[in-house]
Parts: structure tokens; sequence; C-alpha cells
């Protein structure tokens, strides 16, 4: 997306003899609120915030539009008959929340102070004001950091089973990984694959007991121990997976349809180490609906959800948490 033109500027006041004009070209910093991402969780806060007539603008990073902007079909978004792919999904949320008057900045924010009111959110190139945050920077899935993993993103490589799963029926499908997350998928995409190659690199899972046994328990799934994936093959679409033994080095060519990589979530939380409180996962803590530990801020969507991780429950944090600040600026 280009970059953004909706800086507001002053009218242009000629002043008088006691007071001098004011400068025609100063781009306007103060907010009621600023919301920190644009995915479907900031996009949605907006379009909220902003009908409730609080002046607010989204600092959406150099990247709108959150993970949907990698993603090709959505059919799990509810108003969408026949789905629609990531990136006219996130056009259309941004252009409604435009519609509603909320400022939309393409500028990443480099830092924030939450220590004094009204808070501050910087960029490399202008320092923001407002009285309340919304933050909505979301969570990246871990990479395994191989070149095909990025050529077949979306096109066979997938990051969550529960958005893409329906797509892989009656295939072969890799799932990379051995805690939780990988046993959840795993477990889930059985209902649509013929076969689930579970691979770990160590001999052992570090999911939880319950999950370990379900999933042995489970015949479409085959274990493959100490064995890392070394490549993802393809023509369009994936099409096969080398495996590599971590002991021996022994290859293995595994002909699938997809490989789903469950190594876990980064939140994009860098940011505010030592402004908000954390979990030990660096995920946002929120001690009441979306309201963090500093009063003003509040948090929605992936940020704070590890569990879900959808589109529309980001989106329904994001209304939330609008809500929520629009309570509390009228408490104030």
């Amino acid at each position: 997306m280009m970059a953004g033109t909706t800086d507001e500027t002053q009218v242009i006041d000629r002043g008088s003899k006691d007071q001098p004009p004011t400068n025609p070209n100063k781009k306007k910093t103060k907010f009621d609120v600023i919301i920190i991402g644009a995915g479907p969780a900031g996009y949605t806060a907006g379009i909220y915030s902003s009908r409730a007539r609080h002046d607010t603008l989204i600092l959406s990073g150099i990247l709108p539009g959150g993970q949907l902007v990698n993603t090709t079909d959505v059919e799990n978004y509810p108003g969408f008959e026949n789905g629609i792919m990531g990136p006219d999904l996130m056009i259309n949320f941004r252009k409604q929340t435009e519609r509603m008057g909320t400022t939309i900045i393409d500028d990443e924010v480099v830092n924030v102070d939450f220590k004094h009111k009204p808070f501050k959110v910087l960029t490399a190139s202008e320092e923001y004001q407002a009285n309340a945050v919304i933050i909505c920077t979301g969570a990246n899935p871990r990479k395994l950091g191989l070149v095909g993993e990025k050529t077949y993103a979306g096109k066979g490589v997938s990051y969550c089973a529960t958005c893409d799963g329906p797509f892989f029926r009656n295939q072969e499908l890799v799932v990379a990984g051995g805690g939780d997350s990988a046993i959840e998928e795993a477990t889930f995409l059985t209902k649509f694959a013929s076969t689930i190659h579970l691979v770990h690199r160590r001999d052992k899972l570090r999911a939880s007991k319950i999950m370990q046994e379900r999933a042995f328990a489970d015949k479409k799934i085959k274990f493959y121990w100490n064995m890392t994936v070394e490549e993802i093959i393809g023509n369009g679409k994936v099409q096969k997976v080398i495996l590599k033994d971590t002991k021996n080095e022994e290859k293995t060519t595994l002909d699938v349809g997809g490989i789903f990589v469950a190594i876990g979530h980064e939140p994009n939380t860098k940011l505010f180490t030592n402004q908000i409180e954390l979990d030990t996962q660096g995920y946002v803590v929120v001690k009441e609906n979306t309201k963090t530990n500093v009063e003003g801020v509040f948090a929605a969507g992936d940020v704070h959800d590890h569990r879900y991780r959808q589109a529309v429950t980001a989106a329904g944090m994001g209304c939330m948490a609008a809500i929520d600040v629009d309570k509390y600026l009228a408490e104030i």
C-alpha cells in the first residue's frame, strides 16, 4: 500500500497584532486514541472508536494488514459466501475504517512512552500523543527459515490448521514441531487429511501428556523422530518435503500436498518491554477485558490471544477494546 496521505493540516490563520499566525503546514500529532497496528483487530478498533466520535489515529506499520495479507483464500470469515482473498479482505477493512473518519498513517512505531500522560507514540519521523492507546501489533509464526517455505507460503505452506485445513482434504501432510501447538494442529488436520507426517527434531514430544496420548492413539498420525525439514519442493504449490535425520544425516523424501509449520509464535511486543506487563512468552497481559496494567492502554488480537489466533476473534477483540476505551475516556 502507498504511504498514508491522510495527515491533517490546520486551517490557515493570518493572525493578528497580538497573536502570530499558526503554521498552515503543521502536521496533526495529537489524538484522542492511537491504535498501533492495522490487522483485523486494529481496523475494527478504528471503526468503533471513530464511530464513537473519538479522534482516532492508526499507525499501521510498514506492511499494513497483518498476517492476512500473506494469505490466499479466506473462507472462514463471516459475510463472504464464496470466500475472499486475504489481501482483498484487508483492503475492505481499511476502506471501511477510513470511511468512518479514522486517520491511517503507514508508518512504523519505533518507541512508546506509557509512563506519562498524554501517552507518546514515536515513529522515525514524528511524535504522536493520545489519551488512550490500543495495542494491536499481532504475533508472527516462527519460520523454519527455508527458501521453499517463503516461495510456497499460501501455496501449501501454512501456519494455521484451523484456517487452512479444509483446503487439504484427502491429502498427505507434514506437520513440523513437537509442542502443544504441533499436536493440536496434527490432531485437527486428521479431520481432513489422509495421513499426517509429524516431524520432530527430538526423540520425544514436548506436548502435554494427554495430548501426546491422543496423538499416539490416532492411526492417521505417523511420527518422524530426530528429523528436521531440510527442503520444500514444488511446482506452483508444494509437492515434496525432504527430511534430514539429525543423527546420521540420511534424507527421506515425502510426497505431500502441504506442510504446516507449528513451532510457535512470537508476539510483536519488543516495543512495550518495561512499559506494560508481558507474560513469560512476551504476550501482553490483560487484567480485565482488554485493559493492560497501565490505565489508558489496551490490547486486542494476537498480541494478547495465543489460543484462538483467528481473524474473526481478533476483530471481536478490536471491538471490545474500542468500547473499553470509550468508557475510559468518558470517565476521565
